[in-house]
């Protein structure tokens, strides 16, 4: 069926943005940076490209991310962001507005809702909806969710970690927490300097948690020579880091997940709670990547924990469905 309006679902990320487009799927998969020109507040570059100069742009260049947690930290540049996006995917001369669905956290407040509609209006979007992280998390795992049955589903993302139970084709209980990705990272930049005296970039920090992070112990353990500068003597190092020592330093933010997911369970009405017993937990987003993470909260829950086939791409490929079939969204899908 030919459509005169171009529809795109857009995972709005804390650490990454994806655009799914209805008739051919991920189209984008870009980080969620903008390096800006200081002087004159001009856009210079989106994605890697601006990724790339985290931490090594001179005074006149910043490299930012527009989203904290989810949600817009800094307005004017999240539009910016967004029609990069639709000038990208679209082209800049187009005939008409794309329709739009856009994740926000099951958390995020009524004015941060209405933020993000007005961003993707003003930055080229006709018609905005919004739909919830968790349940676009779970229409891309491919769980059952317009069945009677719960449906549990942990998202872990850059800023926030959602948990929701679903049902009939909607969210019977969730909860969000801002503690997701990028306190793992925070969490292995501050044991690095304490322990080394070392001090180290975001992106390091997050190389060290996928090459050697972990949250249950590995049959074999792993090292990573990590270079940062020296805090004393302000002279460049390199040092030896032990997948055990990150696994220690990543305890606290890593339990505060499964404390989450803990209470939600125990919020859970007991016919959805023995469902989710015979059903098990699906992980999504990239923190589901965290090795041993789903063997560590299986151990806490007592009940089995999988980890969805694409976890990176579950929202975005949930977004594309819900595009693809608005109706059986309408709950979570709001104007």
């Amino acid at each position: 069926m030919f459509r005169l309006h171009a529809e795109l679902g857009v995972d709005l990320g804390t650490a990454n943005l994806l655009v799914y487009q209805r008739g051919r799927g991920i189209v984008l998969r870009e980080p969620s940076v903008v390096a800006i020109s200081q002087p004159t507040g001009r856009v210079l570059a989106v994605g890697e490209e601006a990724r790339l100069m985290l931490g090594r742009t001179p005074g006149n260049i910043t490299a930012v991310k527009p989203l904290v947690n989810g949600v817009i930290a800094d307005y004017t540049i999240t539009l910016e962001m967004i029609r990069y996006v639709v000038n990208k995917i679209l082209g800049k001369r187009r005939l008409f507005s794309p329709r739009m669905l856009v994740c926000v956290p099951s958390s995020a407040t009524d004015v941060e809702r209405r933020a993000v509609i007005q961003a993707a209006k003003e930055a080229g979007a006709g018609e905005v909806h919004l739909i919830e992280e968790p349940m676009a998390a779970a229409i891309g795992a491919g769980l059952p969710i317009s069945q009677p049955g719960g449906n549990m589903v942990v998202d872990i993302g850059g800023g926030t970690t959602d948990i929701a139970v679903i049902s009939l084709g909607g969210i019977v209980i969730s909860r969000s927490i801002r503690v997701a990705g990028n306190k793992l990272d925070e969490a292995i930049a501050r044991h690095v300097r304490q322990r080394y005296n070392l001090m180290i970039g975001e992106r390091t920090a997050e190389e060290i948690k996928i090459r050697i992070g972990s949250a249950y112990p590995l049959q074999q353990e792993l090292t990573m020579e990590v270079r940062g500068r020296e805090l004393v003597e302000g002279l460049p190092r390199t040092v030896v880091v032990h997948s055990e020592e990150i696994r220690n330093a990543l305890t606290e933010p890593v339990n505060q997940i499964v404390e989450k997911v803990r209470s939600v369970l125990e919020e859970t009405p007991p016919e959805l709670a023995s469902d989710i017993i015979e059903r098990g937990i699906v992980l999504t987003g990239g923190g589901a990547l965290l090795r041993g993470f789903d063997k560590l909260l299986q151990q806490a829950t007592g009940i089995p924990v999988y980890i969805a086939d694409d976890p990176l791409s579950c929202v975005a490929i949930g977004t594309g469905r819900a595009l693809e079939e608005m109706d059986a969204i309408s709950k979570a899908a709001q104007v």
